[in-house]
C-alpha cells in the first residue's frame, strides 16, 4: 500500500489549512471599488478561469484592465477541523509546511494555534524560491531527511502542490477547497493519488 511507509505529510497553507474566502471576498471588493463590475461577476469569471488556470484574481485583472488590491492576512481563518487534523496527525507523522507565503509564515501559523504540531516550515518567502519550482520541495525533503516516497503533499492547487509533488515522488493529496477546487483534470501529471474535500477525510484517510 503506497501509505504504508508515509513518515511526513507536507500541507500547504491558503485553502489548505486556512480558509481564504473571506479575505478573497474583501480583495474583490477592494479591486472593483469605483467601478461598475459587480462582485457577482468578478467571483464568477473567478470560478469559470479557476476551472484552468490557477492563477484566477490575476487574469481576472488582466481582463477588466484593473489593479491588484493588497491582500490582507488578517482576513484569513483556520478552518476549524484544522487544529483537531494536525493534533492527530502529529501523533503519527511528522508535519511540515510548504508553501508561497509572505514573510512571518512561522509567526501567523503560531497565532493560528497551529504551530506547535509543526515540525518544519518551509515558505517561499524565506526560502527565496516558490512553488511549482521542485527546489522548495527538495529543501523540504533534505532539511527533514525524508525520502520522496516517504511524503505526502497536501495541497489545494494542482499546479503548485500536485503536479511537482508527483514530479518529484511524494505521495499527493488534493484538498478540494479554495478557488482550486474548481479546476478540472486534464494532462496524467495533475493527477492526485487522492482526492479528499475537506480535512476530516485526510483524517480518515490516514488513521
Amino acid at each position: 500500500m503506497k501509505l504504508a511507509n508515509i513518515k511526513w505529510i507536507f500541507f500547504d497553507i491558503g485553502s489548505t489549512l486556512v480558509d481564504e474566502s473571506i479575505a478573497y471576498r474583501n480583495r474583490i471588493e477592494k479591486t472593483i471599488a469605483n467601478t461598475d463590475i459587480s462582485y457577482d461577476e468578478f467571483f464568477q469569471r473567478m470560478v469559470e478561469i479557476s476551472k484552468h488556470n490557477q492563477n484566477a484574481y490575476n487574469k481576472v485583472l488582466e481582463e477588466y484592465g484593473l489593479k491588484k488590491a493588497p491582500w490582507k492576512s488578517n482576513d484569513e481563518f483556520v478552518y476549524p477541523e484544522a487544529e483537531i487534523c494536525l493534533c492527530e496527525l502529529n501523533k503519527r507523522y511528522r508535519i511540515g509546511v510548504i508553501a508561497n507565503q509572505n514573510l512571518g509564515s512561522k509567526e501567523r501559523l503560531d497565532k493560528f494555534g497551529l504551530l506547535k504540531y509543526i515540525d518544519l516550515v518551509i515558505a517561499s518567502a524565506e526560502e527565496g524560491v516558490a512553488k511549482p519550482d521542485l527546489r522548495i520541495f527538495e529543501i523540504a525533503l533534505d532539511r527533514s531527511n525524508c525520502k520522496p516516497e516517504e511524503a505526502i503533499m497536501v495541497g489545494d492547487r494542482l499546479d503548485n502542490d500536485i503536479i511537482p509533488a508527483n514530479k518529484i515522488g511524494m505521495t499527493s493529496v488534493w484538498i478540494k477547497q479554495g478557488f482550486g477546487s474548481y479546476a478540472e483534470l486534464k494532462e496524467i501529471e495533475e493527477r492526485p493519488d487522492y482526492t479528499i474535500n475537506n480535512l476530516y477525510e485526510l483524517l480518515n484517510l490516514l488513521v
